[in-house]
């Protein structure tokens, strides 16, 4: 009998805790669970044309609508499939999301994804989150394989990913089909063991 390769990550690690509030150090930002009264972000957000072009936040919502997609990030932290933080200020409306989508915990792995509406742009706030969430999600959680991929046109997403030592693995192509037709993705990567991580 072959033995069976044991979880990454113990199933119920997520579910168990509480979602993390973490500080972090740019633009006086914290990363924190959204909330139902964030809901008028998410709306701006399916409105930003930079936003709509780079990522796939859906068609224009409802402030509803908003409250819901809120509802199903909390239900999706209980069910340890993905964790999504809104990046906000203390006592403002989030500027930005960001979090780990498609976690396997088993396996011990996920991908990033975020976005920033334009009050929070241009000052290094997504870099420093990325790399506050890659400790997270390799020193508290336990996973082993972090990825980001992004369009090869955007640029601004490259220098985050390198920003926050993810190296560029490849590009895969024709990998995703944005409103402007199909484009090429780079595949951004850390594992435990690069600089700057543990194990």
């Amino acid at each position: 009998m072959i033995p069976s390769t044991p979880a990454v990550v113990p199933a119920g690690r997520m579910r168990r805790s509480e979602q993390p509030v973490f500080r972090l150090g740019t633009g006086n930002a914290e990363l924190r669970p959204w909330r139902r009264d964030d809901a008028q972000a998410v709306v701006d957000a399916c409105l930003d044309p930079d936003i709509q072009q780079w990522n796939r936040p859906g068609r224009a919502v409802s402030l509803r609508d908003a409250q819901e997609k809120i509802d199903r990030w909390h239900e999706r932290w209980t069910s340890e499939r993905s964790a999504v933080w809104a990046i906000a200020r203390p006592g403002q409306l989030p500027v930005g999301l960001i979090g780990w989508g498609d976690i396997d915990l088993r396996g011990g792995s996920a991908e990033i994804l975020y976005w920033l509406l334009p009050a929070g742009r241009g000052g290094g706030v997504m870099a420093d989150a990325v790399v506050r969430l890659s400790r997270w999600a390799m020193d508290d959680l336990g996973l082993h394989r972090l990825r980001l991929t992004h369009s090869v046109a955007n640029a601004s997403s490259c220098r985050v990913a390198t920003r926050a030592g993810f190296a560029l693995e490849g590009t895969m192509r024709s990998a995703l089909l944005h409103a402007d037709g199909w484009h090429d993705e780079h595949l951004h990567a850390r594992i435990r063991g690069d600089a700057g991580t543990s194990g």
